[in-house]
């Protein structure tokens, strides 16, 4: 199903005071209490490849929410749309062409008919989010990083032993992946990786270069990177 869905306005949400007291008061139902927000970015603009007909121009710039049910997007045109966490298969800090950003992969599974049965298939969507600010960008992926992991995988293989995978800043090595006797990437991989590996942001390798005091700014400060596992095998 798409990754990506239209919306004509912003979910209900609260702030976590606000949660915490419907949650202290009893409520009959605790499905009916809104989402908490756990972040808000105004000005921002999002890219989206392959890109959606119903956002365009200025549908592409409004705010960003960060909410614990769903991450939500919507336009000062009315428009806009909201991606539910199990679709994000990858995000992390890019410093692609467009600009600092957070980059996120979107796994969009479909059915087809393949004359037995239904088979399903899966296709990638790629969404970019460009703050008005660098400096939000580590609020925003410290907070789509907290949401996502409420939202695990239930698809994922619960035998092949991958969690969310937090990259530990002292322990991070980013090797480039080569290939050996039991491993190779097809072609469309291998233009997969390179394109990865072009635009995410890798902190430590400018750590190792710089002095300690010379450091400074988001874009020198350490990142994670989240690759959640989809299921399907490297």
């Amino acid at each position: 199903m798409p990754a990506i869905h239209p919306i004509t306005s912003v979910p209900a949400y609260s702030s976590q005071e606000e949660y915490a007291s419907i949650v202290a008061s009893t409520p009959t139902s605790f499905n009916d209490i809104p989402a908490v927000i756990k972040h808000k970015e105004d000005n921002v603009t999002v890219a989206v490849d392959p890109p959606i007909p119903e956002l365009s121009g200025d549908g592409l710039k409004g705010t960003l929410y960060v909410l614990t049910s769903v991450l939500v997007f919507f336009s000062a045109s009315g428009r806009g749309f909201q991606v539910e966490y199990p679709s994000i298969t990858l995000h992390a800090v890019s410093r692609g062409e467009s600009g600092p950003s957070i980059y996120c992969q979107l796994d969009e599974t479909h059915e087809q008919q393949n004359g037995v049965g239904e088979e399903e298939y899966s296709d990638m969507r790629e969404l970019s989010i460009i703050p008005s600010s660098p400096d939000s960008l580590e609020k925003i992926f410290k907070a789509l990083s907290e949401c996502a992991s409420l939202h695990p995988d239930n698809d994922a293989d619960e035998d092949d032993g991958l969690d969310d995978a937090f990259i530990d800043p002292s322990t991070a090595n980013f090797e480039t992946f080569t290939g050996g006797e039991d491993e190779e990437l097809s072609e469309v991989g291998r233009a997969a990786l390179a394109h990865l590996e072009s635009i995410i942001y890798n902190p430590f390798e400018d750590a190792e270069d710089k002095p300690a005091h010379a450091t400074g700014g988001v874009e020198e400060q350490n990142a994670e990177a989240v690759k959640k596992s989809n299921g399907t095998d490297s």
